[in-house]
């Protein structure tokens, strides 16, 4: 008989397995045309914004973060707060993106009219082309799941990584298309080891 310990092994290993998978599988998916559209909306936009719910949502704040990172500004904006106000954030020609794995998550929908009301653009951020966040986009970014890790095929796990390494991928696009540099990065982190690292290379001279 199969022990626990082995059980629970075999399903980190699977885990593992599953999600490498699954991001190779998802670039497949991944529509050239529609990629560079929202790069360059993005290297454009004066404000970008992001928003989702549950772990699609804690993507969207990595993504934010992300943007952030490389003097784009941008906000994460909980889709409870959007439609109270926070959606003043955004005007004409700022960029929202809006994930949802189904498409049709319904707190989102409103941000949606909103945007279209303010004229800024939608990047939506789903595996279903039929939904309503993908009819009323802009520019729509298809990604696709093979399954997520746990057994039941229910957790929030997959798909959180393959959309967080889209995320991941806009930025390292954006950084070729705007040129942004290191020296930019070291000046605004200068925290922690990676802080010290950078402004070690960029300043070599200034004294600790």
């Amino acid at each position: 008989m199969e022990s626990m310990e082995s059980k629970v092994w075999e399903a980190a290993a699977s885990a593992y397995a599953i999600e490498a998978e699954a991001v190779t599988y998802a670039f497949t998916a991944l529509c050239r045309e529609s990629f560079m559209r929202t790069v360059d909306a993005l290297a454009q936009a004066p404000r970008i914004a992001a928003s989702g719910c549950g772990h699609s949502g804690i993507a969207c704040q990595h993504f934010a973060h992300l943007m952030c990172c490389i003097e784009r500004p941008a906000r994460f904006i909980s889709p409870a707060e959007a439609v109270h106000g926070a959606t003043g954030y955004l005007q004409k020609g700022d960029v929202m993106v809006l994930a949802s794995r189904g498409g049709k998550t319904a707190e989102l929908l409103p941000i949606l009219k909103i945007c279209r009301e303010k004229g800024a653009t939608v990047v939506s951020v789903t595996e279903n082309m039929e939904s309503p966040l993908a009819k009323g986009a802009d520019i729509v970014l298809k990604i696709m799941v093979t399954k997520e890790t746990d057994r039941y095929d229910s957790q929030g796990t997959t798909s959180f990584t393959v959309l967080s390494v889209l995320f991941d991928a806009l930025q390292a696009a954006l950084i070729e298309a705007t040129d942004f540099r290191n020296e930019q990065f070291a000046v605004i982190h200068p925290g922690g080891a990676v802080g010290e690292r950078l402004n070690h290379r960029a300043f070599p001279d200034v004294q600790k």
